[in-house]
Order: C-alpha cells, then sequence, then structure tokens
C-alpha cells in the first residue's frame, strides 16, 4: 500500500474531524451537533451526490458496461449477506445473524460520499451510474436478511410480513432521495445544473466536515457497546469489510477498467449499512440487538473503511 496516499488520507481536513468527534466523546465534552441539523446535513449530502450523479450519467453513453456494472453491484448485495449469515448463525443466533448480514450485504451512503472526495482531491474519474449502483444495492440485502431470518426462525409467531418489509426497504428515505437525486440531476439541463452549482458542489466539502464530525461523536458513544459483546464481533466488522473490499477490487476488473470506478465497487462491498438497515430491523427483526449490529457498522467499519480501506482498495487496483 502507498504509505504517502495513507498519509494525505488521514491528514484529510473532515476525515480529522472525524477523529476530532471521537476525542470529544473520550474527553467527556458536550460538543454534538443538534439532531435536526444532523439530518439535514446528511439529507443534503444524498442529495448533492445523487444530483451530481445525475449529471455525470447524462453525460455518458448508456452502454453493457453500465448494464454489468449494475448487475454486478445487486449480485454483491445479494450474495455477501448469504456468507455473512451462515458465518454468525451458531455464535450470534438467528436474529442477530439476519441483521448483521442484511447491514454488511447492504451500503453505506456516507462511506460512498467520503470516498468521492477522496477521489475528487486524487483527481480520479468514475461513472455517474456508480451512484445508481449504490443505490441499487440498498434494498437487495435487507430483503436477503428478512428472508434468511424467516426461514431459519423455527418460531411462527415472530415471523414478519414480507411484503411490509419489502415495501419498507423500497421506500427507505435515503434509497428514494439518492434515486430521485439521480433522476433529477439526469433530467435537467447544464444550463439548469449551473444555477444551483454553488449549493451542489461549492459547499459540499464543508457539510461532509461536519456530518463526519457528527459521525465521530456518535460513534465514539456506540463503541463501548460493542467492546461489550466481546472479540469475535469486533474482529468480524474488521477483517469481513477488509476482505470484501480486497476481493472486489480484484473482481471489478472483469466489470469495469475504470480505477475510479472499481474503487467504488470495493467500497461499496467493505462498507456497511447503520441508516437504512437499522431502520429496517427494527421493523423486520425487533429481537435483534442494535447494540451489536449498529456499532459493528458504524463504529468500527465505518473508520476502518474511510482510513485504512481507501488507499488499501486504491492500492491493489493500481497494483492490477
Amino acid at each position: 500500500m502507498d504509505i504517502h496516499l495513507l498519509l494525505d488520507n488521514i491528514t484529510n481536513p473532515a476525515l480529522l474531524f472525524f477523529f476530532l468527534g471521537l476525542i470529544a466523546v473520550r474527553l467527556k465534552s458536550d460538543l454534538e451537533i443538534p439532531k435536526n441539523s444532523s439530518k439535514f446535513i446528511s439529507l443534503y449530502l444524498l442529495f448533492s451526490i445523487g444530483f451530481k450523479g445525475g449529471q455525470e450519467l447524462s453525460h455518458s453513453n448508456l452502454d453493457m458496461e453500465i448494464a454489468w456494472s449494475l448487475l454486478f453491484g445487486v449480485l454483491l448485495a445479494l450474495v455477501v449477506p448469504l456468507y455473512t449469515f451462515f458465518t454468525l448463525k451458531k455464535k450470534l443466533g438467528v436474529f442477530n445473524a439476519g441483521a448483521i448480514a442484511a447491514a454488511y450485504g447492504s451500503v453505506s451512503a456516507v462511506t460512498f460520499v467520503t470516498s468521492v472526495s477522496f477521489l475528487e482531491i486524487l483527481d480520479i474519474d468514475f461513472g455517474g451510474h456508480m451512484v445508481a449502483v449504490m443505490a441499487l444495492m440498498e434494498a437487495p440485502s435487507i430483503v436477503i436478511g428478512v428472508l434468511l431470518i424467516a426461514l431459519f426462525n423455527k418460531d411462527k409467531k415472530e415471523r414478519m410480513s414480507f411484503s411490509e418489509i419489502l415495501r419498507h426497504a423500497l421506500t427507505n428515505g435515503s434509497v428514494l432521495l439518492i434515486m430521485g437525486s439521480l433522476i433529477i440531476g439526469f433530467l435537467a439541463s447544464d444550463a439548469q445544473a449551473e444555477g444551483i452549482k454553488p449549493f451542489t458542489t461549492d459547499i459540499f466539502k464543508g457539510f461532509l466536515a461536519v456530518f463526519l464530525l457528527d459521525m465521530g461523536i456518535t460513534s465514539g458513544k456506540k463503541l463501548n457497546s460493542l467492546l461489550e459483546n466481546g472479540r469475535f464481533t469486533l474482529l468480524f466488522s474488521i477483517i469481513i469489510p477488509l476482505l470484501n473490499g480486497v476481493i472486489v477490487a480484484v473482481l471489478s476488473s472483469a466489470v469495469t477498467h475504470s480505477v475510479g470506478n472499481r474503487f467504488l465497487f470495493a467500497i461499496l462491498a467493505a462498507s456497511a449499512s447503520y441508516i437504512a438497515v437499522p431502520a429496517a430491523m427494527k421493523l423486520a427483526a425487533p429481537k435483534a440487538n442494535p447494540g451489536l449490529y449498529i456499532p459493528m457498522a458504524l463504529a468500527i467499519t465505518f473508520p476502518l473503511n474511510i482510513t485504512l480501506g481507501m488507499p488499501l482498495y486504491l492500492s491493489i487496483i493500481k497494483a492490477i
């Protein structure tokens, strides 16, 4: 791995704000981002990346590479939760295994947004269709996680309505916003997009820095909950994301030769959802312990990917 790339990434101001949030929690500071402000910033980031992705997609030739990329993303969202579930089922039980499998098969929009910013700093191009790939990867893993819980749960009284879960997965706010913004960006002309560029582009990195500060604070608060559940879940939330990212960094060469696109595929495979999946699992698997799957995804896997993961996957892709 390129040490200079790792050092440049770690000294990225947005990432340093994440560490500031962690430090604030350890120091028991009263620093916090108001809940409504945090929600607005997360919506803004999804809107901005979706709109810009739609603009990029409108300038792309809709070819077989885009079709294969969409298919590859969906396959990842289906395969990762399967092997994850069976790895965890014996140790953590059906409900926890299903929820964690859904989280690690799904994606983190914030990790994706941070990765896009990372590519822009390095001046590496990527396809606008990768935003659509990210959006399509949200729901399938939630559906697979719910199906696995239903299949292996022996208590029939605890089984949930599949149609309700499917509807919830597809209409989840983050999925709906990213897809809607993508379509709007695709339909907007260059002149129309230029009119809102100061909002969609110019202030993006500043909002990302504030959001990562909030993520640092939230992660710091969740960390103790994870450590209380033993080393197995801690090791899982480190090893599995890195394994997924490295494997996909290699396999993605069969789908695209674009360094930026392959990097984003690796990040999507390595990331874990801590927004869409917890919302769905609260409804689908109330017996699953959120003190496991939320801090695993947020407090360990998220910072792992944006510090070590990003330069690691990019170095592998460039080396092949």
